[in-house]
């Protein structure tokens, strides 16, 4: 049996003692304020990113429209999941969700730019999918090992944008 860094005898210990800390323990190697700040800030994205792909669903027209359409509305779908995961991880790090739409905008990475045309609302999508992604992975790499459970949330949030950014790059590719 391999032995363990810390005896089981004081993990149970420091767990009783640190029992109002819930997910938190002294193992949890980050700036735990600051990580619940960067999410904030990750929540604000997905929720932007969430609403103008909602926009641009509904906002769709031309020969093209019902296809990227769908696509818009399965990408918003997949964004609002992405904020309702992080605001739940937040909420693990004993931090609140900060969904205040009066400083969204101020507080996400990507824009919310609505397009004028399909073709427009499509190279906008890319351009915020791109921020994201780059964005993610940023955050992702800052966590290392400090806390492995957002590091694994971002990483795995940050593959679906890159997905996003495929589609969205096959449907630019097919508009020009």
């Amino acid at each position: 049996m391999a032995d363990f860094l810390t005896d089981v005898k004081t993990l149970r210990q420091r767990a009783r003692e640190q029992i109002e800390q819930g997910p938190i323990t002294s193992a949890y190697g980050a700036d735990r304020v600051r990580v619940v700040e960067v999410l904030n800030e990750a929540l604000a994205t997905e929720l932007v990113c969430y609403l103008r792909y909602t926009r641009h669903y509904y906002a769709a027209t031309g020969l093209a429209a019902a296809a990227v359409a769908a696509e818009f509305l399965e990408h918003a779908g997949q964004e609002l999941d992405h904020a309702n995961r992080i605001a739940a991880r937040i909420t693990q790090l004993q931090g609140l969700p900060d969904f205040n739409p009066d400083i969204l905008t101020s507080r996400s990475h990507a824009e919310y730019v609505e397009g004028n045309s399909l073709l427009e609302m499509v190279r906008e999508d890319l351009v915020a999918e791109r921020v994201a992604i780059a964005s993610y992975a940023e955050i992702a790499q800052w966590l290392g090992d400090n806390d492995p459970t957002t590091r694994n949330l971002m990483e795995s949030i940050l593959a679906v944008e890159e997905e996003h950014a495929d589609d969205l790059l096959s449907i630019l590719q097919e508009m020009v």
